[in-house]
């Protein structure tokens, strides 16, 4: 399948994607630079939010976020893939077990780990290779949290720090799942069910008893 394609969740020739990607680059010279404004427009654009994550395949689809405009890690990079598809740039997903050693409380009482499997982050064909490139988590909560935002300049790739402002342990790569032209919702589904049983009523949406969990919206203005 070609990375510049449209598929059924990276949705690069829905009109409200392509006006999105265009209206973003507006201006940019080169390509690289496409690239690293759809970066910073997604990542900051988009409040990061764990608790939206689930299992139905409505919430991958790039529309759905841009609607929302905000969703966890995959949702974001599906949202870069499709943006960047839809002013020519090949684009794909991967995806990471990680272990993350500053999750919060709430989280890890939800979780029952800091195993989280299927993290996902977009990779991007910049002058001839594949720069990988993560829009998770938007500024506000880097601030907040007090970790360091990712930085992308397309050239070099954009992964999770290994260790946070004060120098805690923070993201730690576990497994490398590979690369996709589209989103592989039955082995995330697979993997996730495998991994978290607890997490999901039968329609894999998060169960009631976690939803009850997630914290209060921030402050309106702190929200992307």
């Amino acid at each position: 399948m070609s990375y510049l394609a449209a598929t059924e969740y990276i949705e690069s020739e829905h009109p409200e994607v392509v006006d999105f990607a265009r209206r973003v680059t507006t201006g940019a010279a080169s390509e690289r630079e496409r690239a690293v404004k759809l970066y910073y427009a997604v990542r900051d654009g988009f409040r990061y939010d764990p608790w939206a994550f689930s299992l139905e395949p409505e919430v991958y689809r790039a529309t759905t976020t841009l609607a929302a405009r905000s969703g966890f890690c995959i949702p974001k990079a599906i949202l870069l893939a499709a943006a960047a598809r839809a002013v020519g740039i090949p684009a794909r997903l991967a995806f990471a077990d990680v272990r993350n050693h500053l999750a919060s409380e709430r989280l890890l009482e939800v979780m029952r780990t800091n195993l989280f499997v299927f993290h996902g982050l977009t990779e991007l064909e910049l002058e001839g290779r594949w720069v990988k490139a993560t829009p998770a988590f938007d500024i506000f909560m880097c601030e907040l949290f007090g970790v360091l935002p990712l930085e992308f300049d397309g050239s070099n790739d954009s992964t999770l720090h290994p260790f946070d402002r004060e120098g805690k342990l923070h993201m730690e790569y576990v497994v490398d799942r590979g690369s996709y032209a589209d989103l592989p919702l039955t082995e995330l589904s697979r993997v996730t069910l495998e991994h978290y049983p607890h997490l999901f009523d039968e329609a894999g949406r998060l169960a009631g008893w976690a939803r009850e969990r997630r914290p209060a919206p921030a402050p309106s203005g702190q929200t992307r």
